[in-house]
């Protein structure tokens, strides 16, 4: 090892390598600590220089430093930036399932030779036998653990195969450890140093707090539009999209693309060279914009990204920091921008069920906690900087954050939270929460009338407050634990042991008095008259069009358009059938069809009141051309099975069934009665659908309770499927 005695000298190091004049925050007394051979663990925010602390040391030392990375790309990533700062291309490499026996031999030699000085590995190529008996016959400096939060089941990447490292360090060689990553609560730091034993390290921690990001939630309604809006605002600016599916990648980014917005997709699905090349394009600024699932970004280090959007809220407040992390870490402006949407996490929610117990209450519990941030009204920054055990000043924030920019109201909500709970244990814990909403505010629903919940006398005791209010009421008292969804069940709402010790002895419970976020009008997009608020007025206009028509079509109402669909003629104000088209759930056929009457109505609506239309923010919708669509409707021509054709397209009936209704839905006819007559009798069917005849509404919920459970959600959604077919195309 070199015999550093003085700071100049380590200071002259940086300079003689990376041509930088200082360090940064505490990277000198890091890299200093492990010169001294003592373990270290790091704690720095993206941004912060993580990867030089161990670099430089590297550099410094004799041997090779052992660098365990996850991921293929990072590594890289990492191996180029060190081979740009030597004459010796072999001073750096990584060891990994992507090479050949040829290239495995050339690294092992250099590292014999004493060329390289830092080798990068996957956890997966360490655990092999022979890679083992190798670098144990070898000079190991020390070995260092990025993305160390990996290790702890309670951080936000956890792969087992990182809890197996500290016996494997042991095999080769007893030198010091530094682990690093961009983001520890005290438990998941905790975690870390148990598992490598390294309870003795040094621990380095930086502040969290990234005062040059500005952090904001917005509801997620109108959501693709909301982006292209926003994107068109940064244009020219490099940005990343986060989605949670692979499917929701390709749509956005295609969506973008036909948009006019320089965009790729980036996810596990691709191959590898793709992948390459679109992680290349957008670090050589070829596209502004890269739509991703979270595998995209770790260690990449792009410093001008301008804007970080989550299109679906991540599954925990870590991944949220990492991700939104990857935005202004030259220090520059960074916007993050997350849609939030509760039922995105009963989706999560769903795909933690049949984990184990253990990881399935972690799962919950982090859950929660995202929960918490998006809905909170508290300084976002305060909150994230709370989470990961550091004190901030919300003052400090200085309108970094949505929350501060438009500060919230609170209300003392005891008497609210108590009614609230009575109410639901008055409805036997059986219902959703759009009915205890709609029963405490008094709004006389099908559901309300079909239950004669409207005769009980406790019927509209909440009614001074309307639903939107209650639904309030009812998300904040699930975060607080009061109540909770019983997923199982369509989200029946239940009181908790802790709602029932509230109800005993009720308490102050600080209500937050939610915001509506409502577009603010700009040069380049013209809000309509109603200042871009639900339009009510024309919303009961379609109402009673929509009943007329129905009428005397003799069909029920939600055949001709659904209620999201009508909802959202009322934001739009679509007045010819080609831009009906673009309304949500309507297609060409059902255009055709029924739209006349319609946009007729809205046209003379928009005249009549003088109503500016968005039409300055034109968003091209994508065609309904896709392959898989495509094949999906042949291979139901060919009357195959439904489970085979998801099993063909790596899908669950489940998600079979959702395409098939929204094909439905938009006004293409799908003939799945060979599927069907396979599960239900004649008689069975015939029983359902005279169900959806008379019906008010096409409410799964109200069908399934109208039939005691005798049929199961999927059985009934197939046989409304059918009904759509025949009476709405």
């Amino acid at each position: 090892m070199v015999n550093l005695t003085a700071n100049d000298t380590l200071k002259g190091a940086l300079r003689k390598f990376f041509g930088f004049d200082g360090f940064k925050g505490s990277q000198e007394e890091i890299i200093q600590n492990l010169l001294e051979k003592k373990n270290t663990f790091v704690i720095m925010p993206t941004g912060g220089g993580k990867s030089l602390c161990y670099q430089l040391p590297a550099l410094l030392s004799e041997g090779t430093a052992i660098i365990v990375s996850p991921l293929i790309a990072l590594m890289k990533n990492q191996v180029d930036a060190i081979r740009g700062v030597s004459e010796e291309e072999g001073i750096a490499h990584v060891l990994n399932s992507s090479l050949t026996k040829t290239e495995i031999t050339r690294v092992k030699q250099d590292i014999v030779d004493g060329v390289t000085k830092m080798l990068f590995v996957a956890p997966e190529s360490l655990t092999k036998q022979e890679n083992i008996d190798f670098l144990t016959s070898v000079n190991v400096s020390f070995f260092a653990i990025d993305e160390a939060h990996c290790i702890s089941e309670w951080g936000h990447d956890f792969r087992p195969e990182y809890r197996r490292l500290r016996e494997i360090f042991e095999k080769i060689s007893n030198v010091p450890i530094i682990a690093l990553t961009a983001t520890a609560t005290p438990k998941v730091q905790h975690d870390i140093q148990k598992n490598l034993n390294m309870l003795d390290a040094t621990v380095f921690k930086s502040s969290f707090n990234r005062d040059n990001l500005y952090y904001e939630i917005r509801p997620k309604r109108d959501v693709q539009k909301e982006i292209i809006r926003y994107i068109r605002k940064m244009a020219g600016k490099s940005g990343i999209i986060y989605c949670l599916s692979r499917k929701k990648v390709d749509e956005i980014a295609e969506l973008l693309q036909v948009n006019g917005i320089l965009a790729l997709p980036y996810h596990a699905g691709l191959d590898a060279n793709t992948r390459v090349k679109h992680q290349d394009m957008f670090l050589m600024e070829d596209v502004d914009v890269i739509v991703a699932t979270i595998a995209f970004g770790m260690g990449i280090d792009k410093p001008d990204v301008r804007f970080v959007i989550h299109h679906d809220i991540p599954k925990s407040i870590e991944s949220y920091y990492q991700e939104t992390g990857r935005a202004g870490r030259d220090g520059g402006e960074g916007e993050c921008l997350s849609f939030y949407s509760y039922k995105d996490i009963e989706k999560l929610e769903k795909f933690l069920q049949g984990k184990p117990v253990a990881e399935l209450e972690i799962g919950r519990q982090l859950l929660h906690e995202i929960v918490s941030y998006a809905e909170t009204s508290v300084c976002r920054r305060k909150f994230i900087l709370h989470y990961f055990g550091e004190v901030f000043d919300e003052k400090k924030c200085d309108k970094g954050c949505d929350n501060c920019k438009h500060p919230k109201d609170k209300i003392e909500g005891k008497e609210q939270i108590t009614l609230l709970l009575k109410t639901i244990l008055e409805l036997e814990e059986q219902q959703k929460a759009k009915h205890v909403c709609a029963f405490l505010s008094g709004n006389v629903t099908s559901d309300i009338k079909s239950y004669k919940h409207n005769l009980m006398d406790s019927f509209g005791k909440g009614k001074k407050w309307d639903e939107n209010f209650w639904n309030a009421c009812c998300r904040q008292a699930v975060v607080s634990g009061l109540i909770s969804k019983d997923i199982e069940s369509y989200g029946i709402l239940k009181i908790t042991k802790k709602g029932q010790a509230f109800l005993a002895k009720p308490t102050s419970f600080t209500l937050i008095k939610e915001n509506e976020y409502l577009l603010e009008a700009d040069d380049d997009f013209v809000l309509s008259g109603k200042g871009g608020a639900f339009d009510e007025t024309l919303y009961q206009m379609l109402l009673d069009l929509r009943k007329s028509t129905a009428k005397s079509s003799n069909v029920p109402p939600f055949v001709l358009f659904q209620e999201p669909s009508l909802k959202d003629m009322c934001f739009q104000y679509p007045i010819t059938l080609d831009e009906l088209t673009n309304i949500q759930g309507v297609g060409q056929g059902k255009a055709k069809r029924y739209g006349k009457p319609f946009v007729h109505m809205i046209a003379g609506y928009v005249e009549t009141n003088e109503i500016s239309r968005p039409n300055d923010l034109v968003v091209k919708s994508l065609v309904n051309k896709s392959g898989l669509k495509v094949q999906l409707i042949q291979n139901i021509d060919r009357k195959l099975p439904l489970e085979d054709i998801g099993q063909s397209q790596g899908k669950s009936l489940a998600e079979v069934i959702d395409e098939i209704e929204a094909i439905v839905a938009s006004g293409t006819r799908v003939n799945i009665n060979y599927y069907i007559d396979d599960i239900l009798d004649a008689d069975n069917q015939e029983e359902i659908f005279d169900y959806f005849i008379e019906a008010e509404t096409d409410e799964l919920m109200d069908a399934y309770k109208e039939f005691d459970g005798d049929y199961s959600e999927e059985e009934l959604r197939l046989v409304r499927i059918k009904f759509m077919n025949e009476y709405a195309n």
